[in-house]
């Protein structure tokens, strides 16, 4: 009866075995808890202690682990002393303090476990980005043929729509060119010839054709992939505090225990000593902390995928930022709109600029009409003769009206030449960092309107309000510095650096931490990505933010509300008083009840529930962290 009993039990065991991660862990915690309740209350009539279930399931791959620590790197971690408690505790026939020791010391490590970085994709995906054709172009004509065939001085065409396959120059053509990719800028950049492409980034107009001078390794893309690479490589892990401590508690533990029975010729004050000093507390004190937190930090929008990120963020003093779409909107908005002729007031000239660009495909034509209507709710008049012409502007007749909408040089070559002053009064605005687009009606320049991409509402307090909790905020953008400069000073940002490529941020980030400074960046582009992954802590605009910048982030910011970064920053310095607090307590319980044990007054039972009860103090204290809410000043 009795081996049939062992053999069902050890078909159970191998059943769970067969179910996958933290599925398996947790089944077999729950076995184990149940198993000890019966031990201690004596629920079944089993022909042997409930608690040697737990000690197998439980306490075997703890011994397991801290044998081949030892044996293959001399490797002394807190399940050492763990194993050493264990045996002690079955040789003298403590079963219940074996078996409460190791199934305290796996649910520390299922925690752990479930705070622990996931596999990420942004890699892959940035692959993906990588363009697979070009159109090389030779005497025999245009042929299709795989990027990595093209060669250096190979002259290429790229068509309206499709990804620039390689670096270089561009030999003849107009076109506006989305180099969101490398720079994060929210506008297309008009583009001609002797203009450098780069890899990756898209051509949204005009056909042209360039010559190759980056090819391959060497171009923008697979570098960018490559700093991706080398920068996550580059993360350290933080390890777990017991495990840093473990070989002074080892040697405190067995010291303590060995000098009891020498002098008091007491076993079991000895294997007390042991069990009490187990760090069952101390391995609970950060997980439980850090997963109250992700806790809080999920209810205000943050998606934590990395376990220790917050431990990380609670020690920085620079907090980088991309500017478009992180502080600001990313979007373009018409701000002002300007008249210089009394028959064309602002609403008029505003109406005729929509109605012109209303059939453009370029984005800040798009932006005009979704502005207009979004402020005036009128349907726009047709636009008739409508022509777009590449990095210039659009030609169309509006209620039989002649109608301009573009840059000087368009203007000039129709006839209606921009007057000093108007070029001086729309400099203003292009000092700011604002796109104008200038209209010109029946040949006359009839007024312009100001674009811009404008900042967040709540970044103002944000920045702020990070300032008071001790971090410095820099500035980290891809755009010309006129914007640059002009987004700083709207949010009081001392440290400004524009016209970052991908590469710039990386180093950037890279010479603060020389400095021994601990960086957080926030950002939301595919270009961000090596520096998200480069940062001590990445956060990344999770709504607006592109799948890749995501995947590098260690936080993930989901409805992209940067009003609660100084909650997330507060939370991680909260966060780590209260594992210090955690640490604390508990070492100071164990030492007492080491005391205790070498005095005689607990055995090995009664010192197992007082470290249990321990253990269990300090989950309670980690789950204030729940619903904790930081007081603004």
């Amino acid at each position: 009866m009795k081996e049939k009993n062992h053999m069902g039990f050890l078909e159970k065991v191998e059943e769970l075995l067969e179910l996958g991660g933290t599925k398996k862990d947790i089944a077999l915690l729950v076995i184990s808890g149940a198993a000890l309740l019966c031990s201690i209350f004596e629920l079944l009539p089993l022909p042997f202690d409930a608690a040697w279930i737990a000690i197998i399931l439980c306490g075997i791959p703890i011994i397991l682990e801290a044998v081949i620590g030892l044996i293959t790197a001399f490797d002394i971690k807190a399940d050492v002393l763990v194993s050493i408690a264990l045996v002690a505790s079955v040789c003298i026939g403590e079963d219940f303090a074996a078996g409460e020791v190791a199934f305290i010391m796996q649910l520390g490590a299922l925690l752990e476990d479930l705070t622990v970085a996931k596999a990420r994709a942004g890699i892959e995906k940035l692959v993906h980005l990588t363009p697979q054709t070009a159109r090389v172009v030779s005497e025999d004509g245009e042929e299709i043929v795989p990027a990595e065939q093209v060669r250096v001085g190979d002259i290429l065409r790229v068509l309206p729509g499709e990804t620039i396959p390689v670096d270089g120059v561009i030999l003849s053509g107009q076109t506006s060119v989305n180099q969101a990719v490398m720079t994060g800028e929210s506008l297309p950049v008009d583009k001609t010839a002797g203009d450098e492409v780069c890899s990756g980034t898209v051509n949204q107009f005009g056909a042209f054709e360039m010559k190759a001078s980056k090819v391959g390794e060497d171009s923008s893309i697979q570098r960018m992939i490559r700093l991706v690479q080398s920068a996550d490589a580059g993360k350290a892990k933080i390890v777990g505090i017991a495990d840093r401590w473990a070989t002074w508690i080892v040697v405190i533990a067995l010291s303590a225990a060995a000098l009891t029975w020498l002098f008091t010729g007491e076993i079991i004050r000895a294997v007390t000593i042991l069990v009490v000093f187990c760090p069952c507390a101390l391995v609970l004190a950060t997980p439980t902390a850090i997963m109250a937190a992700i806790g809080n930090a999920t209810k205000h929008g943050f998606l934590v995928r990395e376990g220790d990120a917050l431990e990380r963020l609670a020690s920085v003093s620079k907090i980088t930022f991309d500017k478009t779409g992180t502080l600001t909107y990313g979007t373009p908005r018409v701000t002002a709109v300007e008249s210089l002729l009394p028959e064309y007031p602002q609403k008029e000239l505003y109406a005729l600029c929509a109605a012109a660009e209303q059939l453009s495909e370029h984005p800040l034509g798009r932006a005009v009409v979704r502005c207009f209507q979004q402020e005036y709710k009128e349907t726009l008049p047709a636009a008739e003769q409508f022509e777009m012409l590449p990095g210039r502007g659009v030609s169309c007749r509006v209620g039989g009206k002649s109608v301009l909408a573009g840059n000087p040089a368009m203007l000039a070559d129709a006839g209606a030449e921009l007057s000093e002053q108007t070029r001086s009064e729309a400099a203003r605005y292009l000092g700011d960092g604002c796109t104008v687009i200038y209209v010109a009606v029946d040949g006359t320049p009839a007024g312009y309107l100001v674009l811009s991409d404008t900042v967040r509402e709540e970044s103002a307090r944000m920045i702020a309000q990070l300032k008071k909790l001790g971090t410095e905020p820099v500035l980290l953008t891809g755009d010309h510095e006129n914007a640059a400069s002009a987004i700083a000073a709207q949010l009081h940002i001392e440290e400004v650096y524009a016209n970052c490529l991908p590469e710039d941020k990386l180093n950037r980030i890279e010479a603060c931490q020389k400095n021994g400074q601990s960086v957080c960046m926030i950002g939301d582009g595919v270009n961000d990505a090596p520096a998200l992954k480069k940062a001590n802590v990445g956060i990344a605009m999770g709504g607006i933010g592109s799948d890749i910048a995501v995947d590098a982030a260690d936080i993930a910011l989901v409805d992209d509300e940067v009003k609660e970064l100084p909650h997330l920053v507060a939370l991680s310095k909260r966060m780590m008083v209260t594992i210090k607090c955690n640490l604390s307590f508990s070492m100071g319980l164990n030492f007492l009840a080491i005391a205790l044990a070498i005095t005689g007054v607990l055995n090995p039972v009664v010192g197992a529930l007082v470290h249990n009860a321990g253990s269990v103090l300090v989950i309670v204290n980690s789950a204030l962290l729940l619903n904790w809410k930081r007081t603004v000043r």
